[in-house]
């Protein structure tokens, strides 16, 4: 238990203040981004007619998440599509990591889910206001009457800890019980699996639902 209570940290001096990284989550996200910008350069170096393995799996997803955007979204707002596909990704590598010995998700730090849902929700929001207006956008926090505008404008509130939490809960509930039967069966065979079961059966089915939420909160705003 004691790689859950220890975290890593670097420290920056400004002035009289002092911040401090989790330099764990930092070398995570850094690596899951170096992959990315890998995987994209081999799916499009060599693109021809008849694709090979990278192309074929860069045109698979492509093709998915585009006939997802367009299922949830009208033709002017499907410029979303590159954020879309970049969310999951970026959310699917980082569950996946903590299957390879020595690494960690970076979405078992709450900043990581927190820090996505924040930009969901204000892009959301952007693209809200971009469709109808800043007046008609406005109007809608006061339906059906005007004193359920702080209601309406903490349900929106929300929607960014529910997104954030449902992911951090399922990826660090995951890594507590992978540690907690370790310790009891000195991480015989059981463990692995359970870690195999966390890392790619929950990991991509929670990063699937943090991006279609994501999505429907897009296509809810520019309604």
């Amino acid at each position: 238990m004691q790689e859950l209570t220890h975290i890593p940290h670097w420290y920056l001096s400004l002035g009289a203040y002092r911040l401090e990284f989790n330099s764990e989550t930092l070398i995570m996200s850094w690596l899951v981004m170096a992959i990315l910008v890998v995987f994209g350069f081999l799916s499009t170096r060599r693109l021809a007619f008849l694709p090979g393995a990278w192309q074929t799996l860069g045109e698979m997803l492509v093709g998915v998440f585009t006939g997802l955007v367009a299922d949830a979204l009208d033709e002017r707002n499907r410029k979303y599509f590159p954020l879309v596909i970049t969310v999951f990704l970026f959310i699917w590598l980082s569950n996946l990591l903590g299957v390879i010995p020595g690494l960690s998700e970076p979405t078992r730090d709450l900043n990581t889910p927190l820090a996505y849902g924040v930009l969901g929700f204000f892009i959301a929001h952007y693209a809200g206001i971009q469709t109808k207006g800043l007046k008609a956008y406005l109007n809608e926090y006061i339906q059906p009457m005007f004193f359920m505008a702080p209601l309406n404008i903490i349900g929106e509130m929300s929607k960014v800890v529910s997104i954030s939490f449902r992911l951090y809960g399922n990826i660090m509930g995951g890594s507590i019980i992978i540690m907690v039967v370790s310790d009891l069966v000195y991480s015989l065979v059981l463990p692995p699996l359970l870690n195999a079961f966390f890392g790619l059966f929950v990991g991509t089915i929670q990063a699937f639902v943090f991006t279609m939420l994501t999505l429907v909160y897009i296509s809810v705003q520019t309604k």
